[in-house]
């Protein structure tokens, strides 16, 4: 990662550098059509759950495992979410609570494929043995019902016919077709080893799809898809589109397309077209191939409007289909999401420090500092370097789920799935000696978010069950003062926190789009802030003033009056006029909120790909106005400047940017993570010849 700590006139620069910085790829990724939402699983073992409604937002994340390899990812009937993997487990995920609700063994050595019927009830493995195992899905659990019979070689793939008597696996040199009330193979389709004029010694057959009319497709290392008749067993047609595997394949609801992935980081899309324009005959044409990938696609999905894709270079790319998007606006555009949408980032102000979190460490860096000046826009040489304070690993095979400094540096939390830990640090010159809390409750871990308050006497923490826990930090102990209880019946996790400067109000946003605002020193529920539609990315309590801003995933922001308990005048305003359609058409998230303590009007927020400063003095820009509007020139007289200013200040020099915070009144940190070191980090993809080298 890269932080630059900025100082006007001019900028200073610091690099922190650390051996662990690659993000983790995607292995698969399954399609709810019910709900529009796409889980994630990525090869870390986290799986993370997109609402495709909500502007792509990642509204849920489950943290991963080492010993949890995901291979394969299926909804079933209800809305519930599971996964399998080389550990032999089947894995089912609460999706209120956000933890691992149950794992069962299958008794088949490594999964490599999984997949539900269509009726959802029921849930089907293919395991390293050979074996293919049904499996009933029940309201509490799921319970083995049947094998089927068991092959030679491991089952890489499945897919049911859509009436439900009929699957297809494949597995390594053939395709079996199996009946499902009997469970026997009545078919066994071999396929060709041939690779580009070669035979090869194996041929994997890494996806089946089972069509209506009877047909199934397959892709395999060979690169080749392949048609065939599964009454008779035969193969119909052959498609060679690549010269290494075709890894991936997946169909529409309606059976017009299908989308495959290759190993070459191409994704090929096949449409149904008629032979002429006056015939009923159909035939299968590849249409369109798309380079959004450098590297292995390893899963594809196909909503009803977009081609997803996503494989090892941690890239999660949404294509729309325009002949499928019925408005031609930024739905239509290209996304690809690379960053998870929740900060992995805390800052002390007091001491200029940044905690970093990885999958299974935390570092802990001071900024570099700089006595050169400069005018606006100089980087500023450093005269002393970052340091590289603090490695803290964590033990056992459990990610961290969330992490936190406090603002004076001396405490340092974060949580995995089954423990919490407090650590309390002192500095003597150079030196940090590190102390950990012993004895901390029970109810702390599965702990989804932390935060300490401004000035570091207490401790927030937000657990999976929906409870909002109030910690006092002592010298080298802790005293839990109060828990808040979830509002409604049922279990909602606590995914954002926002404590007041003062030290008074505690604001907590839920999975949904609910935010509640706590009295701390009255330990009671104050106001909940009115529901709206879509989730919520950041939020913040500006000082003085004990104004709540809320920013939401289509991209709105919303000012509300914790004292007054309604939203304040510019709020109201804000929502009168609109905002500017390129503000509303941005596909990142915001995902974090400051304020300048001496300029009250100011408000300062960023996403992925741009910082801003909203000046609330400033009249808002109509969509006829430039939005990303440069300062107007300094020779301008006050008059001139003033009437072309509006109040947004956007800079997006910074990219991708993951962190960026108001140290001071002249010190503003900022941290990116260059996708180019992303992809350095990557092994080299497959080398392809272009014309002319």
């Amino acid at each position: 990662m890269r932080a630059r700590a900025h100082v006007g006139p001019g900028r200073r620069e610091a690099r922190a550098w650390s051996g662990e910085r690659g993000a983790a790829g995607i292995r698969c990724v399954a399609y709810n059509n019910q709900s529009n939402r796409l889980a994630v699983s990525r090869t870390d073992g986290t799986v993370e759950i997109y609402n495709l409604s909500a502007n792509y937002f990642q509204e849920k994340f489950f943290p991963g495992h080492e010993s949890r390899a995901t291979e394969a990812l299926c909804w079933t009937e209800g809305q519930r979410l599971f996964s399998a993997g080389l550990n032999g487990e089947i894995v089912e995920y609460d999706l209120q609570a956000l933890n691992v609700k149950y794992a069962m063994d299958a008794f088949g050595g490594p999964i490599w494929s999984m997949t539900a019927s269509p009726s959802g009830s029921q849930l089907l493995v293919g395991c390293e043995d050979g074996s293919v195992k049904l499996f009933q899905i029940t309201p509490d659990k799921i319970q083995f019902e049947r094998n089927f019979d068991r092959q030679k070689s491991r089952i890489l793939s499945l897919s049911w016919h859509p009436s439900g008597t009929h699957i297809a696996a494949g597995s390594i040199d053939y395709i079996s077709v199996f009946d499902v009330k009997s469970g026997s193979a009545i078919h066994k389709m071999i396929v060709d080893r041939q690779y580009m004029g070669v035979s090869k010694r194996k041929c994997i057959v890494w996806g089946v799809a089972f069509l209506s009319d009877g047909t199934v497709i397959s892709v395999d290392s060979a690169g080749k898809v392949q048609f065939w008749d599964s009454a008779t067993g035969t193969l119909v047609k052959s498609h060679p589109i690549a010269n290494a595997d075709v890894l991936s394949i997946a169909v529409a609801d309606q059976e017009d397309s299908f989308v495959v992935g290759t190993a070459e980081g191409t994704v090929f899309h096949f449409q149904l077209v008629s032979v002429t324009s006056n015939s009923s005959e159909k035939q299968w044409v590849r249409t369109k191939p798309f380079q959004h990938h450098t590297h292995d696609v390893r899963t594809v999905a196909h909503s009803p409007t977009a081609l997803i894709s996503g494989g090892t270079d941690t890239h999660l790319v949404i294509r729309p289909l325009m002949e499928k998007v019925e408005v031609k606006n930024y739905d239509a555009a290209l996304r690809k999401i690379t960053f998870p949408h929740r900060c992995l980032i805390s800052c002390s102000k007091k001491r200029q420090l940044l905690l970093f979190q990885f999958a299974h460490h935390l570092e802990l860096w001071r900024l570099g500092s700089t006595v050169a000046t400069g005018k606006n826009g100089d980087i500023l040489p450093l005269s002393k370097n970052a340091d590289h304070l603090l490695h803290l690993k964590t033990k056992g095979p459990e990610n961290i789920i969330c992490s936190c400094i406090s603002s004076c540096g001396s405490w340092i939390a974060y949580s995995t799935a089954s423990r919490f830990f407090l650590y309390r640090l002192n500095y003597e010159h150079d030196n940090i000696s590190l102390k950990r809390v012993s004895k901390m409750p029970a109810f702390l871990r599965s702990a989804l978010q932390i935060l300490f308050s401004e000035d570091s006497k207490k401790l927030f923490v937000a657990s999976n069950q929906g409870s909002l826990h109030v910690i006092q930090l002592l010298e080298g102990s802790f005293k839990h003062l109060h828990a808040f209880q979830p509002q409604s019946g049922t279990v909602e996790a606590m995914c954002l926190l926002a404590v007041s400067p003062d030290g008074n109000w505690l604001a907590a946003s839920g999975t949904s789009a609910g935010v509640h605002v706590y009295n701390v020193k009255q330990l009671k529920l104050h106001c909940t802030v009115p529901a709206y539609n879509f989730p919520v990315t950041a939020l913040a309590i500006a000082p003085n003033t004990n104004n709540l801003v809320i920013a939401h995933s289509d991209q709105q922001v919303f000012e509300y009056s914790i004292p007054d308990k309604q939203y304040t005048e510019w709020s109201r305003a804000v929502q009168k006029q609109g905002f500017h359609h390129l503000w509303l058409q941005r596909d990142t998230p915001i995902t974090h909120i400051g304020f300048h303590s001496k300029r009250p009007m100011h408000i300062l927020l960023h996403d992925a790909y741009m910082f801003c400063i909203i000046d609330k003095s400033l009249p808002l820009p109509n969509d006829k106005t430039l939005l990303y509007n440069p300062l107007p020139p300094t020779s301008e007289s006050d008059v001139v400047r003033r009437r072309t200013a509006h109040a947004f200040k956007i800079s997006k020099i910074y990219k991708p940017l993951l962190f960026m915070e108001l140290l001071d009144e002249g010190t503003l940190v900022a941290v990116e993570r260059p996708l180019d070191d992303i992809i350095a980090q990557l092994p080299p993809p497959i080398k392809k010849k272009k014309f002319g080298t």
